[in-house]
């Protein structure tokens, strides 16, 4: 019991401090969920919370909270995945009732207007930093960069919906790797 309650709390704390101190929303989040669960508290290996992120992505809702869900509910089961999901949440519920309670009267000021610009170029640095470090586990080989390459076109040029693009790529993920498997049987 003691033992449990412990994890729960650590799901929560870990969890609000990325929730807290990330800003610009799931994206942003990569990179700290994966410091803060892989290196510091070990609970996840990479390519576990590259899976989570992927599943988060073509599960409805946001990311990161997804990602949380997954991960508490890994270590602690439902009541884990319950208390993870609070946890990155809280911080956003105080920080948008207190904005929500005072922005209006600030909004239009130069200074919070020039605060809002800087906090987005920097949420878009973080976002590039998360992609380059999924990037590095991800494509790794020449099919996989194939598919990177062709997903990336395919969505800057807005072809076709996010959704139907993570599901052809794993299609053609597990295409790939049946036609390889059976060429080594051979």
């Amino acid at each position: 019991m003691i033992h449990t309650l412990k994890i729960l709390v650590e799901l929560f704390t870990s969890f609000m401090r990325i929730g807290g101190f990330t800003f610009g929303g799931g994206y942003a989040m990569l990179p700290l969920i994966q410091k803060e669960i892989v290196e510091r508290r070990g609970w996840a290996s990479d390519e576990e919370v590259i899976d989570y992120f992927t599943i988060g992505q073509i599960t409805p809702g946001v990311i990161a909270v997804n990602t949380a869900t997954f991960i508490g509910y890994k270590k602690a089961g439902i009541l884990g995945g319950m208390v993870a999901t609070l946890g990155v949440v809280f911080p956003s519920i105080v920080i948008i009732s207190v904005i929500a309670a005072f922005l209006t009267n600030f909004a239009d000021l130069p200074v919070v207007i020039h605060a809002f610009n800087g906090i987005r170029a920097c949420v878009c640095v973080l976002i590039l930093i998360a992609v380059y470090n999924m990037g590095k586990k991800s494509v790794i080989d020449v099919f996989t960069a194939i598919i990177f390459v062709a997903t990336a076109v395919l969505a800057i040029l807005k072809i076709t919906s996010p959704v139907i693009l993570v599901i052809v790529a794993g299609l053609i993920g597990v295409v790939f790797q049946l036609i390889k498997a059976k060429r080594q049987v051979k």
